[in-house]
């Protein structure tokens, strides 16, 4: 079974960075695309960013557009992938519930969620 383990969640001031990690184990081509969401208290949930095509591709959310990079690695010869969020320059508006979610053509696998505050 595919399954991601998030990490890295915390509290920061407005301006600084912090990195969560989303370890995928189980990978298969069905784990093709990996993606960060993000859902406030009271908001829908948001897509953030998104990797595919083996991590030559990217997108974003305008509202983390230079200030978010989506990153992963692969442990080689095992069915392991880590996926990065390096997240710069905080601010308030980025407190949330952050989750990691995996798919190929549907998100069809996601993590526990790891939660960002920003003060």
């Amino acid at each position: 079974d595919v399954q991601l383990v998030e990490s890295g969640g915390g509290s920061v001031q407005a301006g600084g960075s912090l990195r969560l990690a989303c370890v995928v184990t189980g990978y298969t081509y069905s784990a093709y695309c990996f993606a960060y969401f993000r859902q406030a208290p009271g908001k829908e949930c948001e897509g953030v960013a998104r990797i595919y095509h083996g991590g030559v591709s990217t997108s974003y959310a305008d509202s983390v557009k230079g200030r978010f990079t989506i990153s992963q690695n692969r442990a080689k010869n095992t069915a392991k992938r880590t996926v990065y969020l390096q997240m710069d320059s905080l601010k308030p508006e980025d407190t949330a519930m952050y989750y990691c979610a995996s798919g190929l053509g549907t998100w069809s696998y996601w993590g526990q969620g790891t939660q960002v505050t920003v003060s």
